[in-house]
């Protein structure tokens, strides 16, 4: 039945196990075509058990980001790359569906403005962190500084560097820097949660049609897309090497198998609910002080009840349903402790 895995995977250990495979080992040297399968499905076998694998995890996911904006100590960085059509912004919106949208920042990055081109290349990026309590989605990010800059070297001419700074393998410091970027970070308490979704080039040029075929899509094709589809090699090349030089301890790369979009959101819900219990935040708890003075205002609200009315609606509520759960399953009532009566 499709109930019980729903279940498993989401035990910490499990959950571990099942996103192992979508993560680059620091130090490996990944070659994407040979090393991640983008049709990958983990063991879950149907659609259906997806979709009941994707809700638990959004259930989750809006469980943990409550702990963790009302503790208010650690911050979340949502690292989101992937070739166009691999199904970016539907995969925020259905894992993120759950969650309070006060606590989530989405930013996608486009073309660099003027301002941040008179900038160092991480500017803009640092700009838009999320603060401590927060999730941020960086839809596109601080690597396309190296991987579209890459395959695109006008973009670097565009960035007007001194030509001291040109010498030498620019992108192994770039690497190098951005590592370090990330280590400072986490040192600082902020998760980085690095995410590659693999599309196939097979199913990229299928979804690249189904825009083209459906009116209601066409809006979402740009034939600048299906230019720098031809540009195919060079990009797995740049992922590759990304990949390989940048997924470290503190900020592993996880490589979500992208052919399948239903998959592909449980994977990512996966890897982002097995990071939040990670972190393991906790609603602060309240001193006896604290609990004195709240109960002081309690019973001075109480006592504003008007005639005929609880004192307290909600606690009576809560009285209420357990002496209905009693009537219904006493043995089980009797056996937490709670009288039937």
């Amino acid at each position: 039945m499709a109930s019980q895995p729903q279940k498993s995977i989401y035990e910490q250990r499990r959950l571990a196990e099942f996103i192992a495979p979508f993560r680059v080992e620091p130090g490996s040297k990944v070659t994407l075509a040979n090393d991640f399968d983008p049709r990958f499905k983990g063991g879950v076998k149907k659609k259906k058990e997806g979709r009941a694998l994707l809700a638990e995890g959004v259930r989750l996911l809006a469980e943990y980001q409550a702990r963790l904006a009302a503790q208010d100590t650690w911050g979340v960085l949502v690292v989101l790359q992937a070739l166009d059509a691999a199904g970016k912004d539907g995969t925020i919106r259905h894992v993120m569906s759950g969650v309070n949208p006060q606590g989530v920042d989405v930013d996608s990055f486009k073309v660099p403005s003027a301002e941040e081109l008179d900038h160092d290349f991480l500017w803009r990026y640092a700009r838009r962190l999320p603060a401590r309590g927060e999730i941020g989605i960086f839809n596109r990010s601080h690597y396309e500084e190296v991987l579209v800059v890459r395959v695109h070297p006008e973009n670097l001419d565009r960035q007007r560097l001194p030509k001291a700074t040109t010498k030498g393998d620019v992108w192994k410091r770039r690497f190098r820097e951005i590592n370090d970027w990330e280590r400072y970070l986490t040192d600082n308490g902020f998760r980085i949660v690095k995410l590659f979704l693999n599309l196939s080039k097979e199913e990229q040029r299928i979804r690249f049609l189904r825009r083209l075929d459906r009116p209601d899509h066409n809006w979402k094709f740009s034939a600048a897309d299906v230019r720098e589809r031809e540009r195919w090699n060079d990009y797995q090349k740049a992922f590759s090497e990304v990949l390989s030089h940048t997924s470290t301890e503190s900020a592993g790369w996880y490589v979500i198998p992208a052919d399948r979009k239903w998959f592909a959101r449980i994977g990512v819900g996966a890897v982002l609910v097995h990071t939040l219990m990670e972190i393991n935040p906790q609603f602060p708890t309240v001193t006896k002080q604290q609990r004195k003075a709240l109960l002081e205002v309690k019973q001075s609200l109480e006592a504003q009840a008007p005639k005929g009315a609880a004192a307290d609606p909600y606690e009576q509520r809560r009285q209420d349903g357990r002496a209905r759960e009693a009537e219904r399953h006493p043995n089980r009532m009797m056996s937490r402790g709670v009288s039937a009566r």
